[in-house]
């Protein structure tokens, strides 16, 4: 008969699996399973024979790669990213740099009201993404805007309209994730360059931004990956005006094959290749920057 130190001992061993059990199965359940059966999907099709009306007349065949060439050769898959490269410099530049700045500002000792500010940022991001793509719609709307005589949603000006939903909506949850690192950081520092007689410019240029890169390449990191999964507030405004084509972002491009044109197989291939883009993109980041962020050689 096993002894007590024993059976504690097999308990110890599979108590951590235990605990992960349930994380485990939403894992599965939720995001391996889904990506397996995409996986899946990219690689069939749908074969029509005779007129498509009988039993047996159309059925799902085996497609191979062709799904995944005709992804890669799709020019419209491609303008859609152009549209998200350029859409993405804007909104990267000015929200990381606002919320940069934001988070400086309340660094200092000398800000008033410094919770309120910090709050009145930060509550943007609190907003549902379809409420603030509508709100805002509203008030680029020709007849509801306060300012008259410019056209918000033309086709010179829709893609800084969008951009200004996700700057507002974003710089906030930045701003904190800076704000937060900034506050780990000693303060016997800070003193001792006022010691050697640094302004407060000085100190933010040459002692906060370095220690807070590691911050701001994760922030940077989410940007990215957010940048490219644009797909609310094109479909928000898009009712609104004819500038916005339906294939705008790669996704609201897979929503189009998939629910519109009902072409799931297409759609599935597509998403694959969005997603490893995405992976490219962020890694690639990654590796340029983290040399300087993490001391990594490699």
């Amino acid at each position: 008969m096993p002894s007590k130190h024993a059976r504690r001992t097999g308990g110890g061993i599979a108590a951590p699996y235990l605990f992960l059990a349930p994380a485990l199965v939403l894992f599965v359940v939720f995001l391996a399973l889904p990506i397996a059966y995409t996986i899946y999907l990219s690689t069939r099709r749908v074969q029509r024979s005779g007129l498509g009306l009988g039993k047996g007349s159309v059925r799902e065949v085996n497609a191979g790669l062709d799904n995944y060439a005709a992804a890669l050769s799709d020019a419209s898959l491609w303008t859609s990213w152009l549209r998200v490269l350029l859409y993405g410099l804007i909104v990267l530049v000015l929200m990381l740099g606002l919320a940069l700045l934001f988070a400086l500002m309340l660094d200092t000792a000398r800000v008033r009201l410094a919770r309120f500010s910090r709050t009145s940022i930060f509550l943007p991001f609190a907003v549902p993404g379809v409420a603030a793509g509508l709100m805002w719609g509203f008030l680029y709307l020709p007849g509801t805007t306060p300012l008259k005589g410019v056209d918000f949603l033309s086709a010179s000006t829709v893609l800084y309209s969008m951009a200004n939903v996700a700057i507002w909506g974003g710089t906030g949850f930045n701003m904190l994730v800076l704000y937060t690192a900034l506050r780990a950081i000693p303060q016997e520092l800070y003193e001792a360059a006022r010691m050697d007689g640094a302004s407060e410019v000085r100190i933010a240029l040459q002692v906060k931004i370095p220690i807070l890169m590691p911050a701001i390449i994760l922030t940077t990191v989410f940007s990215i990956i957010a940048t490219v999964q644009v797909f609310t507030e094109p479909t928000v405004l898009r009712p609104l005006t004819n500038t916005i084509p339906s294939d705008f972002s790669p996704l609201t491009k897979i929503y189009t094959d998939a629910f519109v044109r009902g072409d799931l197989y297409s759609a599935a291939a597509t998403a694959i290749v969005v997603a490893g883009i995405s992976l490219v993109l962020s890694f690639g980041f990654l590796r340029v920057v983290k040399r300087q962020a993490f001391g990594e050689s490699s």
